[in-house]
């Protein structure tokens, strides 16, 4: 199975850089998309929150970036450890 996820989205919320405890800096996001999409031969407009995470160099570069900035994210989805939400960890961002 593969888990690989590409949105376009702007950041809504950081949070301060903060390091993991084996020492990688994480950065604790917020990201917001919007867009219209056709669904069943309807239009629909499509708005989503989802919380993110940056690990390692890519925390780094993204902690200097405005809120409400628009890019393009690419990582993987998954849920912390005994919890029921979900996490988007971004492995690589461009700017659009």
């Amino acid at each position: 199975m593969d888990n690989h996820l590409v949105i376009s989205a702007c950041i809504s919320e950081a949070k301060p850089l903060r390091y993991t405890p084996a020492g990688l800096p994480a950065l604790d996001m917020r990201l917001e998309h919007t867009s219209r999409t056709t669904e069943s031969g309807q239009q629909r407009e499509v708005r989503l929150d989802i919380k993110a995470v940056a690990i390692g160099a890519i925390a780094e570069r993204l902690a200097g970036q405005e809120i409400g900035s628009p890019w393009r994210f690419t990582g993987f989805l998954a849920s912390p450890r005994s919890a029921r939400t979900v996490v988007f960890h971004v492995q690589d961002f461009q700017q659009i």
